[in-house]
């Protein structure tokens, strides 16, 4: 109904006042922050420039031209139109997709605008192609010099055993002579203090300072979440020049290193792919990042607390910014470098000062698209692709990145084979090899509680499965004739192909489909068990990766890293996301808490033996007590239970710990089959350290014998959510096999 706004040509204008005297000042520039996205830009009349870049600052040299009393208007066209009519003057070949699949209802020709590509639509997102003024407008007025951008970087020089700040101010210097001065760079809590004598030629300019930080002071380095502090250090640089003008910058000062390290391995064909930090291996817990909202205004602060908050509440360490979002807001980078949540994002110049950025990233499944052939382009046309790709970007983007920012790694495309596909013309043969990079996967024709389906790979970086968002979530956009899975709302919310029926393919194989005569109660109980199925199968999924990390089979392994699709949403739909648009919690995000837990016992079944592992992200060995109990369906009390002792867990790594037959155990635990009782275990060690309690089912919940409706009334306090979670996991859920339980 309201497509119509996105194909009009849009014009926002007013009148203000000169807040200043104007004689005074020797420039005055008009500065946009973010312009969405083409526009022409005019004051009084004039045309000052054209804007065609969502993501771009624009600023324009307004000294000639303000006035006491100015008009000032951004004259916006269609981003749809504009997209379209750049793809028709593109006659030389094509540009595949020239439009989303009909499911997404969406706009063609979103590869021909730099915008927010999924404003025209996603497979989680609806298609909303806005236009307007995104971010801060302002005037700067100035004498002599201005600070344009700050930044600053920290590295550790081994041969010294010395931190350092690399610390890059980028000047506008209005006067036609070069202004002398000194910048005094004080971090107080690091007794560090260092004057510099420098001078500022005309016209735009970059001054880069290198400051030693004082060998007696220790210096606390940042760490991811679960690993360590986020420790920052107040920082001041004072610029004074000669024309007397001072200008003071206050920032945080991190220290913290990066590598990726891509290695042989011993019994595995291929490279490692993995991260250290601070010298540290990392194993990377986490999601992917989406836009928060389709109108980024409406992206506030304590949005993106609570989104990222909740992240760290998991025990994730790392978000992968997608790319085809939005360069995220200084807020988020600035929480995200508080509660430790590493990120691998873009945009060099304003970010890189963010020691939570741990990896920049060219693009998101472009290698992959060419290597696969996703759009079905005649291979006597693959060069011109090939050629274009890495013209984009090796040759310009890559250099640009790596002449910006020489502390930490770049990638051309992810997935990618890393090195390999350095090696074979940043195009590899297979980006998907388990033996290289990182891999996207997704698998929804196949068993998801099946273990097997999975690759083994060195870093997931991208796999998932769809949810309904609950029913209080959808209640606020819909009527109660849209509250049936087959209804219109349903479909239309429903942007992946068949991705309703998907859902119910995979709930039939470990659950009864609700038999409700009820139809809204059938659709609350149908939108419960898709987020049921959806927990269990990323639990299933991730634990795979997570119990990886340390075996090589069959020359596959070493897992270092796992980033389940998708963190947030973008609006209420069914999606991958484990957090709904407004931020609660799916069920998938109570399990993701217990999954990345860095303590956590995994079992997975081989040809009716039960492995179990301990995973531990903890940095030292620990030697803990496994307890094993099986319960019946049929009663809260245990049948067996079984405690090992003297378990050691090695630090960072999964090994294994336990292994007995199915059969073995079954006959342990008299009067209990496969379809009677599950098991649960966890780990326990000295000074309250305990992990989360898992468990293993011996059968589809469908099947499942003895359970019976439950009878529960409850009281909650905030210290009992998370306890409560847990028991309502563990026995309500499966109960709904066979009724419609509490």
């Amino acid at each position: 109904m309201y497509r119509w706004i996105s194909l009009d040509n849009w014009t926002y204008s007013r009148t203000f006042k000169t807040p200043f005297d104007i004689r005074k000042w020797q420039k005055v520039n008009l500065v946009f922050e973010g312009v969405d996205t083409v526009a022409q830009i005019l004051i009084n009349n004039i045309t000052l420039g054209r804007t065609d870049n969502m993501f771009n600052r624009y600023s324009f040299d307004i000294t000639s031209m303000i006035k006491e009393v100015n008009f000032v208007e951004v004259r916006f066209l269609s981003a749809v139109s504009y997209a379209a009519e750049q793809s028709r003057c593109h006659k030389a070949y094509s540009i595949p997709p020239a439009c989303p699949p009909p499911v997404q209802k969406g706009e063609c020709h979103a590869n021909f605008i730099r915008k927010e590509q999924c404003s025209f639509s996603w497979d989680w997102g609806p298609s909303f192609p806005t236009q307007g003024i995104w971010k801060d407008v302002r005037i700067e007025a100035y004498n002599h010099y201005h600070l344009i951008y700050f930044s600053l970087t920290s590295f550790f020089v081994k041969s010294a055993q010395q931190w350092s700040l690399e610390i890059e101010s980028i000047f506008d210097v209005v006067s036609s002579k070069p202004i002398a001065g000194v910048v005094t760079v004080n971090i107080p809590k690091l007794q560090t203090q260092q004057t510099f004598g420098v001078k500022l030629q005309p016209g735009e300019g970059s001054i880069v300072l290198l400051v030693n930080i004082n060998k007696s002071s220790a210096v606390e380095a940042w760490w991811p979440n679960g690993h360590g502090k986020q420790t920052g250090y107040n920082m001041t640089t004072t610029f004074i020049m000669e024309a007397g003008y001072q200008i003071e910058k206050f920032s945080k000062a991190y220290f913290r290193t990066v590598e990726l390290v891509q290695e042989p391995i011993p019994g595995s064909p291929g490279l490692s792919f993995y991260f250290k930090i601070n010298g540290r291996p990392i194993f990377i817990k986490g999601s992917n990042w989406i836009p928060a909202d389709s109108f980024q205004d409406r992206v506030t602060y304590d949005t993106l607390w609570l989104l990222l908050k909740s992240a760290a509440d998991a025990n994730m360490n790392a978000l992968r910014v997608w790319g085809g979002g939005v360069y995220e807001q200084d807020e988020f980078y600035n929480i995200c470098d508080e509660i430790g949540i590493m990120r691998i994002v873009f945009q060099v110049r304003r970010l890189k000062s963010h020691p939570s950025i741990i990896l920049w990233s060219g693009n998101n499944e472009n290698e992959a698209a060419i290597a696969s052939n996703w759009f079905s382009i005649p291979y006597a046309d693959r060069e011109v692709y090939i050629k274009d790709y890495v013209l984009l970007y090796v040759k310009n983007i890559r250099e640009i990145v790596l002449t910006e920012d020489k502390s930490r790694p770049f990638i051309a495309s992810s997935p990618t084979n890393g090195l390999e596909s350095v090696k074979e013309g940043w195009l590899s043969q297979n980006p998907y090899d388990t033996h290289y990079g990182d891999t996207h996967f997704y698998d929804y024709s196949n068993d998801c509680w099946n273990w097997t389906v999975y690759p083994k790979t060195r870093f997931a970086s991208e796999y998932g499965f769809q949810s309904w968002p609950s029913f209080s979530t959808i209640e606020k956009v819909s009527s109660t004739e849209d509250w049936s899975y087959t209804s219109n709302f349903s479909l239309h919310r429903q942007h992946h192909e068949n991705g309703n029926d998907q859902m119910l393919q995979q709930i039939g194989r470990h659950f009864k489909l609700p038999q409700s005569t009820d139809p809204i109660k059938k659709f609350k109980d149908m939108i419960y068990l898709t987020q049921v199925m959806q927990a269990q199968c990323i639990k299933t999924e991730t634990e795979f990766y997570r119990f990886s990390q340390s075996e090589i089979i069959k020359g596959e392994g070493h897992t270092m890293g796992a980033l389940y699709w998708q963190l947030n949403d973008i609006w209420q739909a069914p999606s991958w996301a484990s957090l709904e648009y407004g931020g609660k919690w799916k069920l998938l995000h109570y399990f993701a808490q217990n999954f990345f837990a860095p303590l956590l016992p995994v079992a997975y079944e081989d040809k009716d033996v039960l492995y179990i592992y301990g995973v531990s992200d903890l940095h030292a060995d620990r030697k803990l007590t496994l307890r094993v109990v099986v319960h019946a369906w049929s009663s809260l009390e245990p049948v067996c239970t079984l405690a090992k002792d003297g378990v050691t867990v090695k630090a960072q790594s999964a090994v294994l710990i336990y292994m007995e037959s199915i059969n073995n155990l079954l006959e342990r635990c008299r009067n209990c089959t496969r379809k009677s009782c599950v098991i649960t275990f966890c780990l326990v060690g000295e000074g309250g350290l305990q992990s989360p309690t898992n468990h293993h089912f011996l059968s589809s919940l469908k099947d499942a014998v003895g359970l019976e409706k439950t009878h529960l009334s409850v009281s909650i306090s905030h210290a009992e959510l998370l306890y409560l979670g847990f028991l309502i996991l563990l026995f309500c859920l499966p109960c709904y096999a066979v009724s419609n339980s509490t």
